[in-house]
C-alpha cells in the first residue's frame, strides 16, 4: 500500500499509465500523453508542426490535441521538448486548463512560491479549492520540482475520476 496506489490502479484500469515506474520523473510527453488518454484520446485534426515531435511517436496525437486545445504550447516556436520534465506548476496548469480554465474562488490559501501573476497562480488555486492538492507542510507549492509518475497519476485521478 502506498500513497499513490489507488491513482495508479485506476490509471492502469483506464488505460492512461501501464503503471511502471511510479517514483520515475515525469516527462512532458508523457504527462500530456496520459492527460490525453484521461480525455479519451480525443482526435486533433492538425498535425504538429514542432521539430522534436516526430508524426509516429507515440505522443504525437497526444501534443496535437493540448496545442490545438490550448492546454500547452512549445517551449519555443519549433520545439515541444518531449523529454524535458515536467514541474508540478506545468503539470497543475495542463490539469486546470483542460478543465476549461476555472476562476478560482478566491477560497485556497496561496502557498508563499506561488506568485500572483505568474503563470501557475490560478491554477494552483483551483487545485488547492478542488482537494487535488495542498502543497507542502512548509507554507509552499515547490513549484519548479519535478513531478514522478506517482504524482502524476494522482493529479489525473483526483482531477478527473
Amino acid at each position: 500500500n502506498t500513497w499513490y496506489e489507488k491513482a495508479q490502479n485506476w490509471a492502469k484500469s483506464k488505460g492512461i499509465s501501464d503503471g511502471t515506474n511510479p517514483n520515475g520523473t515525469i516527462n512532458r510527453a508523457q504527462m500530456v500523453t496520459m492527460l490525453w488518454r484521461t480525455m479519451g484520446q480525443p482526435a486533433a485534426m492538425d498535425k504538429v508542426s514542432f521539430a522534436d515531435v516526430p508524426a509516429d511517436s507515440y505522443y504525437a496525437q497526444a501534443v496535437a490535441w493540448a496545442v490545438k486545445e490550448n492546454i500547452t504550447a512549445g517551449t519555443s516556436a519549433s520545439t515541444f521538448s518531449p523529454d524535458a520534465h515536467c514541474t508540478r506548476a506545468q503539470i497543475v496548469t495542463f490539469l486546470w486548463r483542460a478543465a476549461g480554465s476555472p476562476v478560482p474562488k478566491g477560497a485556497a490559501k496561496i502557498p508563499s512560491d506561488v506568485l500572483p501573476g505568474s503563470y501557475c497562480y490560478d491554477a494552483v488555486a483551483w487545485a488547492i479549492e478542488n482537494g487535488i492538492t495542498n502543497g507542502f507542510a512548509d507554507g509552499t507549492f515547490d513549484v519548479s520540482n519535478t513531478c514522478t509518475r506517482g504524482q502524476s497519476v494522482t493529479f489525473l485521478f483526483t482531477s478527473f475520476s
